[in-house]
This record gives C-alpha cells, structure tokens and sequence, in this order.
C-alpha cells in the first residue's frame, strides 16, 4: 500500500529524477519542439518539492492534487496544463484515502490519461505523452486483473511504455508543436513520452 509518507517519497525521487534527467529532456525537446520541455518539467517538480513540508498530514488523494495544482502553476508549455491535469484527476479519484493499493492506483492511472486526452484533446498514436501511458495503462489493467501485486504490474506498465516510447521514433507528429515539422518529426523520440517513462520508472523502483 502507498501512504501519504511514501507519497512524498515518491514525489520526491520524481523531482530528482526530472532534475538529473532535464539536459536529456530538453535535448529531445529541441528536435522537435519548443526546446523547453526539460527546464520547465524540473522547475515544476522543484516546485512539489518546496511544498512537501505541507504535505504530512494530507491524505493521498490531497497530495496529488496539490502537486497538479503546483505544476500547472511552475510549469510552462504544453506540458503543464498536461501533468497538472493528469496528477490532479489522479488525486480526486483517490479522494480521502490514507492509502492506495493496486486497484485505487490503476483507478487513479486511468483518471489521469484520461485527463490528459481531454486536456490535450488527443489520442494514443499521435506521437505525444499518450504513446507512453496508454500501453501502460493497458499492461497495469491486465496485470492487476490477472492477480498481480501493483509492483509487478507496474513492471509490466512500464516495459509497455518502452515500448510505446520506441514506437514513437515511427510517427508522424500531428499534435503540438512537433507537429509543424510533418514528416521530418520521424525518427524522433517524443519527449514527454520520455518523460512520463521515467516517472513510472520511479514509481516502479520506489515499491
């Protein structure tokens, strides 16, 4: 089970994670977007962090709330209306909870990719974030189902979203700023798909 205190811990190394990877972030940024995407993501998370303290005695579900609410705030660019949106719709289906197991997590998951598409009003397969997260989405669903505790599930997850990431080398951009390049967007890695990896990646590894 996933408390408040393991939370913030998560939170935390999400942060240290963003940080260290931010050069690389924005490296694939520049290729085909704003060149931003990096910077932006860290300063938001630096952001989190600075709030943790007030974080304690928050439930869950408050605590990821007030994270999407600190990065749409810090983050500028596409993609903080975008994690914003996805942490927030996270957080109001935990709503209250002290602690969330593999159900409430995938719960909360599904909240914020649908979030996400809403928000960006767009779809799996048009080289974004989404290429990433649903093929977790659906790799977490099955694995949960079939009995899996939420580590290996989100094993699972994230080997999906490698994949999925991978994949986006071969997509044509139709959303975003990537979008302008046309086919020239080919052979590129998407950088929040990148980035939405590496937070699983942390999910996975703080369990």
């Amino acid at each position: 089970m996933i408390d408040n205190k393991k939370m913030c811990e998560i939170l935390g190394a999400m942060a240290e994670k963003v940080q260290e990877q931010k050069d690389f972030l924005t490296e694939l940024d520049n290729e085909i977007g704003d060149g931003d995407h990096g910077i932006n993501l860290a300063r938001g998370f630096a952001a989190v962090k600075e709030k943790m303290p007030s974080f304690a005695d928050k439930d869950v579900g408050a605590i990821l709330k007030e994270t999407g609410m600190t990065l749409v705030s810090t983050v500028g660019g596409a993609s903080g209306p975008l994690y914003g949106t996805a942490f927030m719709k996270a957080g109001m289906a935990c709503k209250g909870m002290a602690e969330i197991g593999g159900k409430e997590f995938l719960a909360a998951f599904s909240a914020a990719v649908a979030g996400i598409k809403q928000r960006g009003k767009s779809e799996e397969g048009e080289k974004t974030m989404l290429d990433a997260l649903c093929p977790a989405e659906r790799a977490l669903t099955e694995a949960l189902g079939g009995g899996a505790d939420l580590k290996e599930a989100l094993g699972k997850a994230v080997d999906a979203a490698e994949e999925g990431l991978v994949h986006t080398k071969d997509i044509i951009a139709t959303k975003g700023r990537a979008s302008y390049l046309g086919e020239r967007s080919l052979g590129h890695q998407d950088p929040g798909a990148t980035s939405s990896l590496l937070l699983l990646q942390v999910f996975e590894a703080a369990l």
